[in-house]
């Protein structure tokens, strides 16, 4: 089988032949857990694929809200979107450092405000550098230019909408992170979170949607595979979850790629969940 939606991944060699075209834009989106002590803006100031605008995923956020990078309003969105160049019938590429983990989460984000025509690097930075292509330092100046944002709630999950469908499970509710995070049996790498899962939950940890680069996607068959190991319903709709709401993404998209319609992120995610107290929490598998 192939990809439903092939189009949303594009190749290494396919962003070289493209990335001098009008319309195509390039954007970073690295980011990495606060425990790492990177810093991805200033390691994307070092160097990043010519062109590349930096899409900084805690900032293009609701920073009033003490969840990390919870999504934004569309005011702010938009208005980030048109001063990183990014806007209407703009075709935009997203990569990051990693190979595709936060890559996802901007993608997910251009989508829930209603830019379709947006795909992810496969492989990213490490895939483009590992093939001895060009990367810059330069400063981007791009010209603004408008961006209309209209959000699609429909991709997107809250709290109450998930504690509603446990029990009544209209929606399959699919973890991203780590099987041993999953059961409760690792640590949580954020302080003061139960460890465990939402009750009725499936675990598909994000990096098995990866071949063994870690870095590029399996092909469809694999993928489907990989999916259909969980006991997923291809039939019913899915909620994406992870500990923070960006992983989360990474299922989403592999999803999309399949051609599954009815697709959401949970945006708060695990932290949220497990720090209110009067949330269940299941554990084990």
């Amino acid at each position: 089988m192939s990809y439903v939606n092939p189009t949303s991944l594009v190749s290494t060699d396919w962003l070289a032949e493209h990335m001098e075209a009008p319309d195509v834009r390039i954007v970073d989106a690295s980011w990495h857990m606060p425990a790492t002590g990177r810093d991805p803006r200033a390691e994307y100031e070092a160097e990043h694929i010519p062109g590349a605008v930096f899409f900084d995923i805690d900032e293009i956020a609701d920073t009033d809200n003490p969840l990390p990078h919870m999504v934004p309003s569309p005011e702010k969105f938009s208005s980030r979107m048109r001063k990183l160049g990014l806007g209407d019938g703009n075709r935009i590429v997203i990569y990051d450092s990693l190979g595709i983990v936060s890559a996802a989460r901007a993608w997910w984000l251009l989508r829930l405000f209603g830019h379709q025509d947006v795909a992810i690097l496969d492989g990213g930075l490490p895939k483009w550098k590992a093939e001895g292509r060009p990367v810059e330092d330069a400063p981007v100046k791009p010209a603004e230019r408008h961006f209309t944002a209209r959000i699609n709630s429909f991709l997107l999950r809250e709290k109450d909408q998930i504690a509603r469908n446990i029990g009544m499970e209209r929606e399959q509710v699919l973890d991203a992170r780590s099987a041993g995070r999953f059961s409760g049996d690792e640590p949580e790498p954020r302080e003061g979170l139960r460890g465990g899962h939402i009750p009725g939950s499936l675990n598909l940890p994000f990096t098995e949607l990866l071949n063994d680069d870690n870095k590029t996607f399996r092909n469809a068959d694999d993928l489907k595979a990989t999916f259909d190991r969980t006991g997923l319903d291809f039939k019913k709709p899915v909620i994406t979850s992870c500990g923070s709401g960006v992983t989360a993404c990474v299922l989403a998209f592999g999803l999309h790629l399949l051609g599954h319609h009815r697709v959401a992120v949970y945006d708060g995610s695990w932290t949220e969940w497990a720090l209110d107290e009067k949330q269940p929490v299941d554990t084990g598998m």
